[in-house]
């Protein structure tokens, strides 16, 4: 059997650092850039869109958006409004797409023509100033309001997370405030201090709840900006030794399956500093009412980087500073897919292919899809296989039939058994 390796599905021409999927629409929305310095990598928003093409997943370039001399380094997406973490700032972006009856300029106001489709992508036709023209599907992309969100020395935003119902914005960075605004108009209805340091993460849960990590050591849950509870995984059975310091790399809520309306938190801890024999990193799933741990694992020696919740909370994905990607079950925290080195390089984010909208039908019959985006300005496609071979209704409908025959048997052995 030969090794695992992931799909690539597309090259950025540069690097790339973040990526989302609209379920509506199925496009695969990937960022990232070369920043501000002169070395002729420009910044920009690919707009990519997913199709099933003989039973395979695709994916062709539908779009690119300039970002002129900012690099997209995190995204955050509700509807058709992204929220774009771009140096200090917080831009947002409202993309749209229209089914068209015959080919239509697009002016989406981007100097970039992007790179050549790929193969059995619809073909582009590249116009001056940056027009694109697509057969049959427009896809326009507006900026709406910025604002500056990170203040210190070196300014940042290092995260931006919607809340549940898209009306509210949370961003942290390099100045360890956390700050709350008002989409679409930006305005500011929080500011406090939740960290020494820079915030590695955050998380906002549907009851108002924030949690965030940080360089500090310290994993905070917030009611607004009152402190409610401080994680604590050294204390609650942690098999770490005492003289390596560990910090929350990532926080994330996911749904409990089967049990409408319950959540966990998911959180990733890594050794602070690197040591010449590797420590372990951890997975932990917490009681997001108490937040008082329910499961640690080990999750391998390779630095981890970044963390994905699939949208029914079974799943996790992750992603490390080597490049290697790994799919958990999130019930049992234990590894179902592993490819090391798929990238090569630090990988910077993974999602999950939605599972409404858009996402079964692209799915196929695989049980999930995880896409991985990393410095090598790849995109990666992670195909799970289906674990059930056979239908759970069929493995029941056997039982019940082996029962019957057993009885009959045993009827037929001794007269008197019934």
């Amino acid at each position: 059997m030969g090794r695992r390796r992931g799909l690539e599905l597309y090259r950025a021409p540069f690097p790339l650092y973040a990526l989302r999927v609209d379920p509506k629409t199925g496009l695969l929305i990937a960022a990232g850039g070369g920043g501000a310095a002169k070395t002729g990598i420009k910044n920009g928003v690919h707009f990519l869109q997913l199709e099933q093409i003989n039973g395979c997943l695709s994916a062709s370039l539908l779009h690119s958006h300039d970002t002129e001399t900012r690099a997209t380094m995190n995204l955050a997406l509700a509807g058709d409004i992204l929220a774009a973490g771009q140096d200090a700032c917080c831009q947002l972006l409202r993309f749209q797409v229209h089914q068209v009856k015959s080919n239509k300029v697009e002016k989406s106001g981007s100097k970039e023509q992007g790179p050549r489709q790929r193969k059995r992508a619809a073909p582009a036709e590249k116009k001056s100033g940056g027009e694109v023209q697509h057969e049959g599907v427009e896809l326009r992309v507006k900026n709406l309001e910025a604002v500056q969100t990170d203040f210190s020395a070196e300014p940042l935003q290092k995260v931006v997370r919607f809340n549940h119902d898209n009306t509210l914005l949370a961003t942290g960075g390099t100045d360890g405030h956390v700050r709350v605004w008002k989409v679409p108009s930006l305005e500011k209805v929080l500011d406090f201090k939740a960290h020494e340091g820079e915030i590695g993460d955050l998380a906002l849960g549907p009851d108002g709840k924030l949690v965030t990590v940080g360089w500090d050591f310290k994993a905070s849950v917030w009611q607004k900006d009152q402190l409610v509870a401080q994680l604590q995984w050294q204390e609650n059975g942690s098999t770490t030794s005492s003289n390596t310091p560990y910090r929350y790399q990532a926080c994330r809520f996911g749904k409990v399956p089967d049990q409408p309306g319950g959540l966990r938190l998911f959180t990733v801890q890594i050794p602070h500093k690197r040591l010449r024999q590797p420590a372990p990193c951890y997975l932990t799933a917490w009681d997001s009412s108490t937040f008082l741990p329910l499961r640690t694992r080990p999750c391998g020696h390779e630095v981890i980087s970044c963390l994905s919740v699939s949208e029914s909370g079974t799943f996790l994905g992750l992603g490390t500073v080597t490049g290697s990607v790994a799919i958990y079950i999130a019930f049992s925290l234990q590894r179902l897919y592993y490819v090391k080195e798929a990238h090569g390089i630090v990988v910077t984010d993974v999602t999950f292919l939605p599972e409404k909208g858009c996402g079964p039908q692209l799915l196929g019959s695989h049980e999930t899809a995880l896409f991985s985006v990393a410095v090598d300005s790849r995109c990666q496609l992670h195909l799970l296989p289906s674990r059930r071979s056979v239908p759970v209704w069929l493995l029941l409908l056997m039982c019940v039939g082996l029962i019957i025959v057993t009885i009959l048997l045993l009827q037929s052995a001794f007269p008197g058994f019934l």
